[in-house]
């Protein structure tokens, strides 16, 4: 054995010429000198700690997990709140869902209960007006229920504070210019829509109200008719909703019967919507205390909810700049000693992506809540509850998808996660070829096919189709359902399911789980055989459990990598590299051409 010391250059070229990668990543004792060898050792114990889940952490440095906790509080505190919102969303909507049907009973000239239940494919057709005296019938019938509000089942009343019919507000949208002349194929057309609306006052007529006598001043051409909508509102409070600390809700309904002849075919299509907003209660009303108690303990919820997010937030956004950090210096520390940056897969390491995810959710949740307690607190309409729904949806989604992160800890379970993460770069390139025959399918169904079958009317319910038959659902229907007035596409619909059908299922499907199962077995083969190592992971080594007990990471618990003052140093000299050792103030210099080396 030949020993070399000092500035000789031959040192370093006889010693990492013969084996440089393992030289260098595995830091062999003799290749660097102990100053060197001891900040190797320290950057290893950090990077070590880093890398270690909380369980470890808490076994190394006695560490309190205190982003698990607030993860566990906030999951708790979330799932309650979600709860509570759902059951009150849900009695909001159905309960004006249910007002909606009572009204078209009400003022809907034609409504019958076979409409009420969604069916597929709908037993009854739309609900349209085809002369011109079903059109003035139809306001006489709304106006006449609107009168006799009194005889309704439901406690409704009139908008105005004393209770004293409103008027109702028609307005009448009409082309410029819409005379057709059928009978010699001639017309006088200006596509300008001019709208006209006016008061039906009950001052100025009777009960026996005849629109079309009251509005004989006012022209109206079919013809040129685009829409009509007849317009009033109602107020009603809910008793379904109290209970011992929730107060019954004062609403007011904004009902609309919308006369619909944008397609000029004869046909025009009558509904009704009525939009609810939410009313405070005032007046000679019961429930004050209790109205306090219920307000105080949602408030309270949303509040908790809202502090317990922003902490989330701000440890988790914490964690992944202090993470960021440590890959800045952790890249400088192997440029200025082994001569090359980490590796972009390796760069990736120190980005905690659960990490993303809880701060997104965070996001969302602390939108939701505020949006929640401005519903709780101010009038509202069901597009806010739906945006809080929304919000508060998603937040909780990613909130449980976060407890995966610690399932991973465990390696019955981590297998899952890792056969996602190793699938999932060969699944997206098989998706994109598969989405890519998806489309042609769904594309050339819809032109072709949707004139003559009920499932394929639109571009949305044709892909709802084609999803839906590579699910198995509904197969015969599909086939049965399609017109047979064309013989020539009757027969290419038969072609095109069969198609489509065979190679969506016994060919693209079980590719695709053939590619899932291939990534499967790839990691039960590295359980066995051990994973692949990157540079990164080779330096840190393996991480005993005696490790752990015996005071190593806790003897530099009051240590810090010192890191912008390493990030200076860094870029400040590239001959005379100096890092901040993981003691505060403690500084070792380097010279990367001084050393003893043995070969």
């Amino acid at each position: 054995m030949e020993t070399m010391e000092g500035n000789s250059p031959e040192c370093h070229i006889s010693v990492c010429a013969t084996d440089e990668e393992r030289c260098a990543i595995t830091h062999q004792p003799s290749c660097h000198s102990s100053k060197n060898f001891v900040s190797e050792e320290k950057m290893r114990r950090k990077l070590q700690f880093f890398f270690m889940n909380p369980i470890q952490k808490w076994q190394a440095k006695k560490r309190f997990p205190y982003k698990f906790t607030v993860q566990l509080i906030k999951i708790i505190l979330v799932t309650m709140q979600l709860c509570l919102f759902a059951y009150n969303r849900y009695n909001h909507v159905n309960y004006t869902w249910d007002n909606r049907i009572s009204f078209s009973h009400l003022f809907l000239k034609g409504w019958d209960a076979t409409r009420e239940v969604n069916a597929y494919p709908p037993g009854a057709g739309p609900l349209a007006i085809y002369k011109v005296e079903d059109f003035y019938t139809t306001i006489d019938y709304a106006y006449a229920g609107y009168a006799n509000l009194s005889k309704a089942v439901g406690s409704y009343s009139y908008a105005n504070e004393d209770n004293t019919m409103t008027d109702m507000v028609l307005c009448l949208s009409q082309y410029k210019k819409g005379i057709i002349f059928g009978f010699n194929e001639s017309y006088v057309f200006d596509s300008e829509i001019v709208e006209t609306c006016m008061n039906i006052s009950h001052n100025t007529v009777d009960h026996a109200f005849d629109s079309k006598r009251y509005l004989h001043n006012i022209p109206i051409n079919f013809s040129a008719l685009v829409k009509a909508t007849l317009e009033f509102s109602l107020k009603t409070v809910n008793f379904k909703t109290a209970g011992r600390i929730s107060p019954p809700n004062c609403y007011r309904f904004d009902i609309s019967i919308n006369f619909d002849n944008e397609d000029h075919d004869g046909q025009m299509l009558l509904s009704l919507d009525a939009q609810p907003v939410r009313l405070m209660c005032k007046g000679d009303v019961e429930y004050v205390t209790d109205d306090e108690i219920d307000s105080l303990l949602q408030s309270i919820l949303n509040y908790f909810v809202i502090i317990i997010c922003i902490l989330s937030f701000v440890l988790c956004s914490r964690a992944v700049w202090r993470a960021h950090q440590l890959k800045q210096i952790t890249n400088q520390f192997f440029i200025s000693n082994f001569g090359r940056p980490l590796s972009q897969a390796d760069r990736n390491k120190f980005l905690n992506l659960w990490y993303i995810m809880i701060i997104i959710n965070d996001v969302l949740i602390i939108i939701g809540s505020s949006i929640k307690e401005q519903i709780e607190r101010k009038d509202f309409t069901s597009d806010q509850w739906n945006v809080c729904s929304l919000f508060l949806g998603l937040g909780n989604m990613l909130v449980w998808f976060g407890v995966l992160r610690y399932l991973t800890f465990f390696r019955n379970y981590n297998i899952v996660i890792l056969t996602l993460e190793k699938a999932a770069p060969q699944v997206a390139r098989f998706l994109l070829c598969a989405l890519l025959i998806y489309a042609g399918f769904t594309f050339s169904g819809w032109l072709i096919l949707g004139p003559y079958h009920l499932k394929f009317r639109s571009l949305s319910t044709t892909s709802e189709c084609l999803f839906s038959l590579i699910n198995g659902d509904d197969m015969f229907a599909t086939f049965s359902v399609m017109s047979s007035k064309s013989t020539m596409l009757w027969w290419f619909s038969k072609i095109y399911l069969y198609s489509f059908i065979s190679l969506y299922i016994y060919i693209i499907l079980s590719l695709f789980i053939s590619v899932i199962m291939d990534a499967y077995d790839t990691i039960k083969l590295y359980y066995i055989e051990g994973f692949p190592r990157s540079d990164l992971q080779i330096f840190i080594g393996d991480t005993n459990l005696e490790d752990f007990s015996s005071g190593i990471f806790r003897s530099a618990s009051n240590e810090s990598l010192g890191l912008m003052k390493d990030l200076c140093c860094c870029t400040c000299s590239k001959l005379h590299k100096s890092y901040s050792t993981l003691s505060r103030g403690s500084l070792v210099t380097e010279d990367s051409r001084q050393g003893s080396i043995a070969v």
